[in-house]
């Protein structure tokens, strides 16, 4: 399959057809090395394993759902508005403390429970156009619009195919052996550090997908088009973090220091999710895969790469709630639209599924997690040792 019509066809993979078009049976030409023990008929059976663990899920979703995510909206506000109260009169260090934590949490909130499952459609089922992938623009610099272009539809499909998911590495670090060193590389390091903080300004070019524009496979009216959208939606953030907030500060005399703590809650934020999308992507055990690993892959052979190309993160129930779920990165890729709040509920389910199939089932407590992904970060700066020698 040639890049334009990958491209093509994962465009066409909407979050409620997830895995997208796939073969109805067969194999991949290669199989991973970490499946490549299963027969066909294992694959086809796991498949129907997990996708009537979907349907358990699907068939349980009600009003305990609707109140979980509904609360969730009425916490995050209630927070960023007590956090932005406080920053008004923030010339006093415990009310600057205050405030910049609540809009930090608040902030995540936003982004990790919210947002990003919302625009994942998980709540699509409500018919709540408050609460819809379709209309819900969350708290990130980069439009809803572009990041589920290149999240949900391709990211998600192509999860960990190196040359077709450009999630590894973000066009920015080499992430994976088989990308090619250069010695720009030399800055892995470096450039990961920085992005850390400003990481929805690093996600918001990505998204405008540079590189398919360069290489003529995004048209330049698309590439205005996003270009608008995201002047647009950075305006607002801006505006909203940045001009109105400080502005309502400087009646108290408080203009600077709630400059300070909105420009702090947002590198908080950032470098969090930072660690978190990392943490579920890059830490050691998780698998890469080539192009030939997913020509003719089946439902079967997706939900396997799915469990094998993420990783998990143990913890307490808070440090669950805070990644948005993502912590259960396993059960988000395998169902990236069931409601978040079900990922710890199937997990147990997941893992025993990994047990019985010989697959593995990749997690660990946030400190290790965050170590082993910066120390890909460090590994990969360097040449290969055959070129070294």
């Amino acid at each position: 399959m040639s890049v334009v019509s990958a491209k093509r066809s994962a465009a066409a993979v909407g979050p409620k057809t997830r895995p997208g078009a796939l073969a109805d049976g067969g194999r991949p030409t290669v199989r991973p090395p970490a499946a490549a023990h299963l027969s066909d008929e294992q694959v086809a059976q796991l498949g129907r394993e997990l996708d009537a663990l979907r349907d358990e899920i699907l068939a349980k979703r009600g009003s305990s759902d609707a109140a979980y995510i509904r609360r969730m909206i009425k916490i995050q506000r209630g927070l960023e508005i007590s956090g932005r109260a406080a920053l008004l009169v923030s010339r006093n260090k415990a009310a600057w403390f205050t405030g910049t934590t609540l809009l930090s949490v608040a902030k995540i909130l936003e982004n990790m429970e919210l947002g990003h499952n919302i625009l994942h459609g998980q709540w699509d089922w409500m018919r709540d156009p408050d609460i819809h992938s379709t209309t819900w623009e969350w708290d990130f610099v980069t439009p809803s619009r572009s990041w589920q272009h290149t999240h949900n539809d391709l990211h998600h499909r192509w999860t960990n195919v190196v040359g077709k998911d450009r999630d590894v590495g973000y066009n920015l670090l080499r992430m994976d052996p088989d990308q090619e060193w250069k010695p720009f590389n030399l800055g892995n390091p470096l450039y990961n550090a920085l992005l850390a903080p400003v990481f929805e300004w690093g996600i918001a070019i990505y998204d405008l997908e540079i590189p398919e524009y360069k290489e003529g496979l995004k048209s330049k009216e698309a590439m205005n088009k996003d270009l608008k959208a995201l002047g647009r939606k950075a305006l607002k953030q801006f505006a909203k973090d940045y001009a109105a907030t400080p502005a309502l500060a400087m009646l108290s005399g408080s203009g600077k220091q709630a400059l300070y703590g909105t420009l702090a809650a947002n590198a908080i934020r950032n470098v969090w999710a930072h660690a978190v999308i990392f943490c579920g992507h890059f830490p050691e055990g998780t698998d890469t895969f080539t192009e030939e690993m997913v020509e003719g892959e089946t439902r079967g052979d997706w939900y396997v790469r799915q469990m094998i190309g993420s990783a998990n993160i143990s913890g307490p129930r808070f440090m669950h709630l805070m990644t948005g779920n993502l912590s259960h990165q396993i059960e988000h890729h395998l169902f990236p639209d069931l409601p978040s709040n079900r990922y710890a509920e199937i997990a147990p389910k997941v893992r025993d599924i990994c047990e019985r199939y010989g697959l593995k089932y990749t997690t660990g407590p946030l400190p290790k997690q965050v170590g082993s992904a910066w120390a890909k970060v460090f590994k990969l700066a360097l040449p290969p040792r055959q070129a070294r020698r």
